[in-house]
Formats: C-alpha cells, sequence, structure tokens
C-alpha cells in the first residue's frame, strides 16, 4: 500500500489508540486527525482532547463530537423496528455502533483531504470488518489501516515498552494485565477477555457495570408507561423526550431492576466463538414494549414475515454490512410495516424481568367483541369455522388416502 499522507484515526484517548497514532507518525510519517465520538460510552471526552494535543496533533486536527442524539435516533431505532436480535439473545449493541463511527470517519477524511482512516480493532474479531466493510461503502477509494495486522507489537510488555520509549502517558492501572476488555455506548457495555475467557466459569460480580444484580434489585415493582410512534419510542410515562434521552432513561430504570444481563458465547464472523458479557438494561426495555405494541398493531401476516426476516437483518448487521443494498431492503419492508406501530405499552420491570402487563393503541387491530367469551352480538358466526376447517384439511385428508391405498389398506 502507498504511504498516505494523512490519516483519521478512530480515537478513544486511551493507551492502545494512542500508541496507534504515535505508531502512525513514526511508520508511515504522515499527518494525523483525530476523531473520538461520544455515544454515551459514560466517559469524559475532553482528556482525549489533552492527550491528543500532548501528542502533537494540532488543535484543527482533533475532532470531538456528541454523537449520542445521532446514535439513537439513525441507527438504533431503525434497528430495534427490526426486533433485531443475533443468534436468538444478543442486542447487537457493539454492532450498531460500528457505521456511524466508520461514516464519520470519512466524513472528516473527506473534510480535512485525508488519503486514509485507521482504526484499533484487532485482527481477530468483528470489528475490523464492520469498520472496514462501512468504509469502502462510502468512499471506495479510501485506505484503511489496521495497525494490530500490520505492526509487531504483539504483547502489552511490547506495548507498554513502546509506550514509554514514545513519552506516551500510562495510567497506572494500565502496567499491569487489565481482568478484561469492555467496549460501551448508550446501547450497552460488552466485556471480553482475561477472567471471561473461560466459558464454563460463573463472570464476577464486577464484571457488570450497569445493573444491579437482580437479586439486590428493589423488592418493589415499578411500572413504565413507553409511547410509540411508526415504531420509535418517543415518551417515558407521557413526557415526550428525544431518542437518546429516552435511551439514557430507560437504562437508568432497567438497570435499577437488573434487567438487561447476558452471558453470551457467540459464533464471530471471522470464525470463531468468543464469550461476552453483556448489559443492554433500555434496550431490553425498549425490545419488550417494542414487542408489546406490534401485538396489537401488526398484521399476523405481517408480523409473522418480520420474524422470518429478523434473523437475516440481525446477522446483517453483526457482520458489518449496514451500508448494503440488501439491509437497505430490509429496512424498507421493516419501516413499511411499521406504519401503524403507535400506541402505549405499559411494562413491569421486578428483579431482572421485564414484562409487558399493558397495551393500547388508537390503530390497534384487537376487537374484544370477536373474541369474548360471553356474547359477541353476531360479531362472529361460530359455524364459519367449519368451512375453514375443511378447507385447510383437503390436502391432508387426500395425503392420508394416498399413503392408505399405497399401503393396500
Amino acid at each position: 500500500m502507498t504511504a498516505p499522507k494523512k490519516v483519521v484515526l478512530a480515537y478513544s484517548g486511551g493507551l492502545d489508540t494512542s500508541i496507534i497514532l504515535k505508531w502512525l507518525q513514526a511508520e508511515y510519517n504522515c499527518e494525523v486527525v483525530t476523531f473520538t465520538a461520544d455515544l454515551g460510552q459514560g466517559e469524559e471526552l475532553e482528556p482525549a482532547r489533552h492527550k491528543a494535543e500532548l501528542l502533537g496533533i494540532k488543535p484543527e486536527n482533533i475532532y470531538i463530537e456528541d454523537l449520542r442524539e445521532d446514535f439513537v435516533r439513525d441507527f438504533v431505532f431503525p434497528m430495534f423496528r427490526a426486533n433485531a436480535v443475533y443468534e436468538g439473545l444478543y442486542l447487537l449493541g457493539t454492532s450498531i455502533a460500528r457505521p456511524l463511527i466508520s461514516q464519520r470517519l470519512i466524513e472528516i477524511a473527506e473534510a480535512t483531504g485525508a488519503d486514509a482512516v485507521a482504526h484499533g480493532a484487532t485482527g481477530k474479531g468483528n470489528d475490523q470488518v464492520r469498520f472496514e466493510l462501512s468504509a469502502y461503502a462510502l468512499n471506495p477509494d479510501i485506505k484503511v489501516i489496521a495497525p494490530w495486522r500490520e505492526w509487531e507489537l504483539s504483547s502489552r510488555t511490547k506495548l507498554l515498552e513502546f509506550a514509554e520509549a514514545h513519552q506516551i502517558p500510562i495510567a497506572k492501572d494500565k502496567r499491569g494485565e487489565a481482568p478484561f476488555s469492555v467496549d460501551a455506548n448508550l446501547l450497552h457495555t460488552s466485556s471480553e477477555g482475561k477472567v471471561l475467557e473461560d466459558p464454563a466459569v460463573d463472570a464476577p460480580d464486577y464484571v457488570y457495570q450497569r445493573t444491579t444484580h437482580p437479586e439486590d434489585a428493589p423488592d418493589t415493582p415499578e411500572y413504565v408507561e413507553i409511547g410509540f410512534e411508526r415504531g420509535d419510542a418517543v415518551s417515558i410515562n407521557g413526557e415526550a423526550m428525544s431518542p437518546a434521552t429516552i435511551l439514557t432513561k430507560l437504562n437508568e430504570l432497567g438497570g435499577k431492576h437488573g434487567c438487561g444481563r447476558l452471558d453470551l458465547v457467540e459464533g464471530r464472523f471471522v470464525g470463531m466463538k468468543s464469550r461476552g458479557i453483556y448489559e443492554t438494561p433500555g434496550g431490553t426495555l425498549l425490545l419488550e414494549a417494542h414487542r408489546g405494541i406490534e401485538q396489537i398493531t401488526l398484521d399476523r401476516g405481517a408480523a409473522h414475515l418480520k420474524d422470518e426476516l429478523m434473523p437475516r437483518y440481525a446477522e446483517l448487521i453483526y457482520n458489518g454490512f449496514w451500508f448494503s443494498p440488501e439491509r437497505e431492503m430490509l429496512q424498507a419492508a421493516i419501516d413499511k410495516s411499521q406504519e401503524h406501530v403507535t400506541g402505549t405499552v405499559r411494562l413491569k420491570l421486578y428483579k431482572g424481568s421485564a414484562r409487558t402487563v399493558g397495551r393500547w393503541s388508537e390503530a390497534s387491530l384487537y376487537s374484544e367483541e370477536h373474541v369474548t367469551f360471553e356474547d359477541d352480538a353476531g360479531a362472529y358466526d361460530q359455524k364459519d369455522a367449519a368451512g375453514f376447517i375443511k378447507l385447510n384439511a383437503l390436502r391432508l385428508r387426500l395425503l392420508a388416502m394416498r399413503k392408505r391405498r399405497m399401503s393396500g389398506q
């Protein structure tokens, strides 16, 4: 690859990306632009600016952006319209953040005249695929630099030696082996590695950062009402809120009651299995409530088709194909299904569970007079069911008749 002249680096301000920043300067003798996104990870980001300046980055080449509203409105909410769950359990918290970061990397590269972007994902994980597929989809000519696939800094010791040799500040707790690796945003936290690598061993309590242990959660249930318009949450307990504010509030409520914990061994796109501890308190509430409002507003045919499409949609996001035509095609179908998914759902939160206990909507398809066990005043003629059953049984009867005939009975 031709050496880049200017690189936009996805920069957290942590040790690894600080080493990458210095490595890019040393390896390619290029100008570096840093991009740090606030996706709700719960960390102060101004230290990243100070760290970048210490490492020689010009102030005009340091981008720090609050993207929480963009993240929830344009990525999380569209995904939740689909009820997307990977391998039956995972709510895709890490996966859905990567296309937004990649999108801004490419936009900043175009704005600054950079010819390359760089990320800190390792060569073993899914994130390298997600970052790069998104980048190439948005700019087919962009160069992508993945230092973990190029450099010889193959151990924590070598990383620390490089940092000390280049005067990169090292926090005291970074001098030893970290107990586990954490990725966080407004949708979830993901913890992997080290003390979590043996899937037979229960995860230590200190791994969990956003949720109360269900056994220690309040002994009194709490009820919350979530309002929806066209498949997106718009209010909590009758108060209209922005997308990021809604997810923040749901995280608070779900975390308080121990909702949204997941211990998962998943199949990575690159082929290996990995064990992760996920906390998605607000997302767990949102998914339960969204399915609750769909129960009364979505036609059976549309609902069942959505459930058939969902695993494919979830896999596309997990594997990094957010900007693919097939994901956009599925999104169009999903969004069409949400035209009347408007109303309110009441959840009961208690000791790690979030259950739908009520739902109502002006667009409801639920007809009490049709399903009542009492007098339905002629709304439904039960005799009609006989013909319905006979028509549906016709092919089964023909099959049974052939079986009898062929067996000589």
